[in-house]
């Protein structure tokens, strides 16, 4: 069982996973996002004191703190007791063109220099960190969601501005990677 499920698991039975929960959140009336757990646990602290933003009933939405602890506690299981002993496997292609941008191939899960420990004593790389950061924060509230949210659970239920977000999430995820990205290394 063990050897199972530290292999990597193919779409199909990953995808119907992520459906099957989708249903129950659609059943049970909930939506899915983890960018608005960072509202509620702002109006759990009290920043409805100050924001009007917070001021809201947050205690409706513990399923979704709990939600954000699963996935936090499953991710740290998974690392620690159900990582391969083979580590990631990345194509060729991508491997070349991180050396192409001067990034080391990836060890764990995303290049160390740009994501690393050591990339908080690198100015340039604690820069680009703190900026990425503000812009996801910025777009997740300006769009009503993050990634996640609108690909997920938006589009799930066929929701057109959904649809419009995840697609303006590939442009600039494209004007990142082919164009921002290699000015920037």
């Amino acid at each position: 069982m063990l050897e199972i499920l530290r292999q990597p698991w193919p779409w199909y039975v990953s995808g119907p996973l992520i459906a099957l929960v989708m249903v129950l959140l659609l059943f049970f009336g909930k939506s899915f996002g983890f960018s608005s757990n960072f509202r509620t646990i702002c109006a759990a602290c009290g920043a409805g004191k100050r924001v009007a933003f917070f001021n809201y009933n947050w205690r409706e939405q513990t399923w979704n703190l709990l939600f954000l602890a699963g996935a936090i506690a499953g991710g740290w299981i998974a690392s620690t007791w159900l990582a391969s002993p083979e580590g990631v496997q990345i194509a060729e292609a991508t491997v070349a063109d991180l050396r192409e941008l001067g990034l080391q191939e990836p060890k764990g899960l995303q290049p160390e220099e740009l994501l690393g420990l050591d990339a908080l004593l690198n100015v340039k790389a604690l820069l680009l960190l703190l900026a990425g950061g503000f812009f996801i924060g910025f777009g997740s509230r300006y769009a009503g969601g993050c990634t996640s949210g609108h690909a997920i659970s938006g589009l799930s239920n066929l929701q057109w501005p959904s649809l419009v977000a995840v697609i303006g999430f590939f442009i600039g995820g494209l004007i990142t990677t082919y164009l921002l990205l290699p000015l920037l290394l």
